[in-house]
């Protein structure tokens, strides 16, 4: 990861053993959704995205199953910043979000390209760790935030 990349910092702190296990369930569920055209593995990922960028995290179904696994083979907890995540979760509500309404108005093959982006960032987090919305944050914070902070000189 680029150590220079800006990235949303928080006070909390997970375990990225967690985060790429979701990210590897986010991975099934959309093959799951593009081989069969069923929009619930959808309908789940939006639920569950959306939990987690409410920062409801330990209601997350997909969170407390890759806890459960993590525990049951004890793999060592590798805490990390909170922050990058809970930003990629509002991207996967948006992405989740996107092709469930495309989907619903039979637009499928939008549906099926935001799945393979989707799928794509995913797979990366799960394979690699590593963090598209890392990559993508400082151009968000760029057109949104710093724009509208003045920095003055005392």
């Amino acid at each position: 990861m680029n150590a220079n990349a800006l990235c949303p910092i928080s006070i909390n702190k997970i375990d990225e053993n967690v985060a790429r296990l979701n990210g590897a369930f986010t991975v099934i569920l959309l093959a799951i959704f593009v081989t069969t055209q069923n929009v619930l593995p959808i309908a789940y990922l939006l639920f569950d995205f959306f939990l987690r960028s409410a920062e409801l995290g330990k209601f997350s179904p997909l969170a407390i199953s890759s806890k459960f696994l993590l525990a049951l083979f004890k793999v060592k907890k590798q805490p990390i910043n909170a922050g990058p995540k809970i930003f990629a979760a509002r991207i996967g509500v948006i992405f989740s979000l996107a092709i469930l309404v495309f989907s619903v108005f039979q637009l499928s093959t939008v549906a099926i390209v935001l799945t393979a982006i989707f799928g794509l960032c995913a797979f990366l987090e799960a394979a690699f760790s590593f963090c598209v919305a890392c990559q993508i944050y400082p151009l968000v914070y760029r057109f949104t935030y710093q724009s509208k902070v003045k920095f003055t000189r005392k």
